[in-house]
């Protein structure tokens, strides 16, 4: 199996991973995929060209414990997925109710992953809006660590009612980060939470070949770097004035978009800029 890019590491920066969204997508034959790859050597291809991938599948329904085993095979030492923990758990009223659906998650074979599993994505909403007791009470249902395992969670809000110091309190509390969502619509919340950073690059141009022009793959590089090495960069914004102590943290960074043909181009541009 062909090595995957390396993740910058130091003792004074964090690792950096990138990527996209799934590896099953029919425009990308031909253009990020060789012309005669058979679509089973996708995940391993696109393994090799990138870091990480965002698994979307597992926000609709359950995955077989045989599926994580084989996706884990099929990458590099050294690769991630992150997953999208299922919309049975964020889609609901009462977010204090949601232990049944979090547990089925885990127990659907998430940890057959075993070194390869990143984040869990929790994704609410754009109606869902900020309810600081119930919200609080989600975060206590999701486990922090399972079978010796440790587990990262963060959480994608995507509407303004979370632009609130409150939230980031709560946050921090359950050192569980919210997505940086680079989105027309979604709210944009820069604000640290933990030992990872989490975004979600989402204004890509399929009109470009490296899905964003050169200057602002610049920019979202030296940013990765700096939360990396535990700054924060000052050109997005924040909800609170308050900064965490400057540490090393890991960055999950993704390149997704609507038309997202020219997202696998982008983010091996990145993964060049950080290497």
């Amino acid at each position: 199996m062909s090595k995957a890019p390396a993740s910058k590491s130091s003792a004074k920066s964090g690792r950096i991973f990138i990527g996209i969204g799934g590896w099953t997508f029919e425009p990308w034959r031909g253009v990020f995929y060789p012309e005669k790859l058979t679509q089973a050597k996708e995940l391993q291809y696109a393994a090799s060209k990138l870091t990480s991938i965002e698994i979307n599948g597992t926000y609709y329904g359950s995955q077989k414990p045989e599926s994580f085993r084989k996706w884990a095979r099929e990458v590099p030492d050294g690769f991630v997925f992150s997953l999208k923990g299922p919309r049975f758990a964020t889609n609901r009223r009462v977010l204090a109710e949601a232990g049944d659906s979090v547990k089925r998650f885990y127990d659907s074979g998430v940890l057959e992953l075993g070194d390869r599993l990143g984040p869990v994505l929790w994704q609410f909403a754009p109606t869902k809006k900020f309810d600081e007791a119930d919200f609080g009470k989600f975060l206590e249902l999701l486990p922090r660590e399972l079978e010796g395992t440790r587990l990262r969670h963060v959480v994608e809000v995507r509407h303004d009612s979370f632009c609130t110091p409150a939230f980031v309190a709560l946050i921090r509390k359950f050192e569980t980060p919210v997505v940086f969502a680079e989105h027309g619509k979604y709210p944009a919340i820069a604000d640290v939470a933990s030992d990872f950073v989490y975004a979600r690059l989402q204004k890509g141009d399929d009109e470009i070949k490296t899905c964003y022009p050169p200057k602002q793959l610049d920019a979202w590089a030296k940013r990765f770097q700096l939360w990396a090495e535990g700054g924060e960069p000052d050109d997005l914004p924040r909800v609170d004035d308050t900064k965490l102590k400057k540490t090393p943290r890991d960055v999950f960074a993704y390149v997704i978009h609507e038309g997202k043909i020219r997202a696998p181009h982008g983010a091996m541009e990145l993964i060049a800029r950080v290497s």
